[in-house]
């Protein structure tokens, strides 16, 4: 019996499992990778990493730790997790099973990926998903955002006040005429491409090209430095659907102490329903995730 699993190794859990260590709590993290979006980087022709302040040197402090203490961690996916009582009970993909008086959720959520040819083959050469964490590597460049929502509109939003032109290709109406829909629209660096779709990605090293294509199927091509994707998350919480509360978009619903609505049962970072997809962000809420729990513990 643990006092605490932590499942997924991304910044909020791998930063709650070395807050747990340090608490001297006999806990296990257990997820396939330890790093998960903080060991991505983004490649952009004369870029340097001073451009950017992240969390990402924490992180791969946190996953060092975890590398050398291999009794603290388990490179396998949990695809069951239940309250058995007054403790939790899990499994993982090879069968093994674990119990634990305490567990963290924080594996996090995956973008709706844009698939038409050479999204993939250019993702992080230009192609991102996360806005907000590489707008400010495209100062004065041509960029365009995909989406109508409002992850989508504030991305927007945020280049239309740096890149030189936005190009925003919305596949529908979506939030366009909300508040931030009509400001967006309202900058003169911006243009609509409403009902347009995305048909391919272009470039050399790096993104050079988008392709698109109207309802009536004329096609334009785009030249732009990066192409920013924001179709929404997908978050990873289908083994707790049904028992843990979620809001309409399947997010944990948690409160400013990282708790749920299952007593002993916390989460952190991009799967909750309060996501900023930042690194630094999701290291604080997993620390903060550990010390309710171990506070949980003391007071159990």
């Amino acid at each position: 019996m643990y006092d605490l699993i932590i499942i997924g190794g991304g910044p909020a859990g791998l930063t709650a499992a070395i807050y747990a260590i340090r608490k001297r709590m006999n806990c296990l993290l257990i997820s396939p990778d330890l790093g998960g979006k903080a060991n991505l980087r983004m490649v952009i022709e004369g870029g340097t990493t001073y451009q950017v302040i992240n969390g990402s040197d924490i992180v791969r402090r946190f996953r060092g730790e975890l590398e050398y203490l291999e009794f603290a961690r388990l490179l396998e996916k949990v695809t069951h997790l239940e309250k058995a009582g007054d403790h939790f009970a899990l499994t993982t993909d090879s069968g093994r099973q674990f119990e634990a008086k305490s567990v963290i959720l924080s594996m996090g959520a995956d973008p709706v990926r844009l698939n038409v040819p050479g999204a993939d083959s250019y993702f992080m050469r230009g192609v991102a998903y996360s806005t907000v964490s590489y707008a400010p590597l495209y100062m004065d460049k041509q960029v365009a955002v995909v989406g109508s929502n409002g992850m989508a509109l504030r991305g927007a939003a945020e280049l239309a006040q740096i890149a030189s032109k936005v190009h925003l290709i919305a596949p529908d109406h979506g939030e366009l005429d909300s508040n931030l829909g009509r400001r967006v629209l309202a900058s003169k660096r911006v243009t609509l491409y409403e009902g347009w779709q995305p048909e391919s990605v272009a470039g050399d090293s790096e993104v050079r090209q988008l392709v698109i294509s109207s309802p009536s199927a004329e096609q334009c091509t785009l030249d732009v430095d990066a192409v920013f994707v924001e179709l929404g998350l997908v978050p990873r919480t289908g083994f707790v659907e049904g028992w843990l509360e979620l809001d309409e978009q399947k997010r944990i619903v948690t409160s400013c102490g990282t708790e749920t609505s299952v007593p002993g049962l916390f989460a952190a970072g991009d799967i909750t329903h309060l996501p900023a997809e930042q690194v630094l962000i999701a290291i604080g809420e997993g620390a903060k995730a550990a010390l309710n729990a171990y506070e949980y513990l003391l007071n159990g």
